[in-house]
């Protein structure tokens, strides 16, 4: 017995050491604590909206492309109307705006997104009044625009011009452009059941530039081929032509500031993407289009 003792102790020195050992170890991690693996950042951005934005915006998005490879801004027109009902449905990142969103289309984007709709200012545009080459018209004020697009005024000879009726060219009502005149020059009146409403601002303007008793109205950057009027707020007011200048202090009187819009702030490659609208690099390209850049200060 005394031989086998000595054995036996040694046996359960080594069975205590191996349990130590063994419940000292890590257990193996189970699948459910393992670390997900990070999401990886959005790179892609939707822009949509405004006709009077759609070539800014795509030049906007080619020339940040170009500086942040990886990048890729796709923009579309349709409107601002369709912009915004975009922004409302989820549909896209950045709504383009060529007038403020209203109330109810805010309280609308509040509901459905659960986010207020963050107001960017990202240019300035003076709103045109363009006429054939061949018209000899150079001035017009705003209660005599007024009443040529309400249907008052019918003939060219009542406001110093052809003895010829006046052809009204327009844009179609969810138009932010369209509603920005609506507001401005009409005074919230219904526009005169002859205007010709027509799907985009080049439209009105490859109308206007076939037709020398034609008349219509959009951004300052599509005057090609045709010739802008000087604009007075009365009838006893200057006339104002449409330039950077007085598209900034304000004097041309109807000068319009255009938008960007998202639900709430901006995050990610959406904010990247409007801080670099802003910076002086982006505020070049507007110039480069025939907007005006955003007044200094």
């Amino acid at each position: 017995m005394r031989s086998v003792l000595p054995l036996v102790l040694a046996a359960l020195t080594l069975f205590a050491c191996t349990r130590t050992d063994s419940s000292s170890s890590p257990a193996p991690a189970s699948s459910g604590s393992a670390s997900a693996p990070p999401t990886p950042e959005k790179t892609t951005l939707t822009v949509k909206g405004s006709d009077t934005m759609v070539i800014l915006g795509q030049r906007w998005a080619e020339a940040y492309m170009n500086g942040n490879p990886g990048a890729q801004i796709q923009v579309t027109g349709g409107g601002s109307g369709t912009g915004i009902a975009a922004l409302i449905n989820g549909t896209t990142d950045i709504c383009e705006a060529s007038r403020p969103m209203s109330d109810k289309e805010k309280a609308d984007a509040q509901e459905k997104r659960g986010a207020p709709a963050i107001e960017t200012k990202v240019a300035l545009d003076a709103l045109a009044v363009y006429v054939n080459q061949k018209n000899p018209i150079q001035e017009i004020s705003i209660p005599a625009l007024r009443k040529i697009y309400l249907g008052e005024t019918k003939g060219w000879k009542e406001v110093g011009g052809p003895d010829h009726a006046v052809v009204l060219y327009g844009r179609e009502n969810n138009s932010g452009t369209y509603g920005y005149f609506k507001e401005h020059v009409l005074e919230k009146k219904d526009f005169a059941t002859s205007v010709q409403t027509l799907a985009g601002t080049s439209a009105v303007v490859s109308a206007v530039k076939g037709d020398p008793n034609g008349i219509g109205y959009g951004g300052i950057a599509y005057l090609e081929g045709i010739r802008a009027l000087k604009v007075k707020k009365d009838d006893s007011s200057p006339a104002i032509a449409a330039t950077m200048q007085t598209a900034q202090d304000g004097t041309y009187p109807i000068a319009r500031f255009l938008y960007f819009y998202t639900a709430g702030e901006p995050t990610g490659i959406a904010r990247r993407f409007i801080d670099w609208v802003k910076s002086p690099e982006g505020q070049k390209v507007i110039e480069q289009v025939g907007y005006y850049p955003l007044p200094k200060g």
